[in-house]
């Protein structure tokens, strides 16, 4: 008796592997004879910048220390008029410690023609007024007829301009996105002689801000890529 309950155990667990065989084979068949293309929609758009983070920089030197300290003190209430004149409010304008080097620190040198100590000061701008901003650089040049040496553009003294309304813009450039990417998969569809099923999977890239071109950085480039797999069907 016990010889007949193992040899039909046997039998039912040999008809099950088979059987999960069978419906492995099927998945296995059904998954081959999937279509599926994979595209990409873009959306893109140019907006203006609203926010600019804009540093003032400018040096001076004296072999006196506390003439110098004293100059840099008087340029920077001048820089600030001059800000201010130009519509900007003083809660927009900061001013950062003055950076002081001495250039005879560790050691004496004869033979040195330059001034002993010298110093940089930079006020920094944080407005919403772009327009105020972009038109105050054009008439920066007035500070250096008055005797203050403002640096040039380099990497510690560029402005900086910024775009926050992302937030706003992304649900109608994903929904481009997204359609842009469904009329490649059409044409590839009609191209192929097949139909164009439902989206099989879907993902949103990285929204990306990047300034249009060197010379206008005030104006940002906004971009987003939208990868869309669909099925098709003959």
């Amino acid at each position: 008796m016990q010889h007949h309950q193992w040899l039909a155990a046997a039998i039912l667990s040999t008809g099950l592997i088979a059987a999960a065989a069978v419906v492995g084979n099927a998945v296995l068949d059904f998954r081959a004879m999937e279509r599926v293309v994979q595209v990409k929609g873009l959306s893109e758009r140019e907006v203006a910048a609203d926010m600019v983070i804009w540093p003032v920089k400018f040096t001076d030197a004296d072999n006196d220390l506390s003439k110098l300290v004293a100059s840099i003190e008087r340029k920077n209430e001048q820089v600030q008029a001059f800000l201010k004149l130009q519509g900007f409010a003083a809660t927009e304008i900061s001013v950062a410690p003055p950076q002081i080097v001495d250039r005879q620190a560790g050691y004496v040198d004869p033979n040195a023609r330059q001034l002993r100590y010298s110093a940089s000061s930079t006020l920094t701008v944080y407005s919403k007024n772009v327009d105020l901003a972009h038109q105050a650089m054009t008439r920066l040049l007035e500070l250096s007829k008055g005797g203050i040496a403002i640096a040039g553009q380099d990497y510690d003294s560029k402005a900086e301009f910024i775009f926050n309304g992302l937030n706003e813009l992304k649900p109608d450039m994903i929904e481009e996105a997204t359609r842009n990417a469904r009329e490649v998969a059409t044409k590839f569809a009609a191209d192929s002689d097949s139909r164009l099923g439902k989206i099989k999977a879907a993902s949103q890239g990285q929204f990306s801000i990047s300034d249009r071109d060197s010379n206008t950085p005030y104006i940002k480039k906004v971009r987003v890529v939208a990868t869309v797999d669909y099925y098709l069907s003959d």
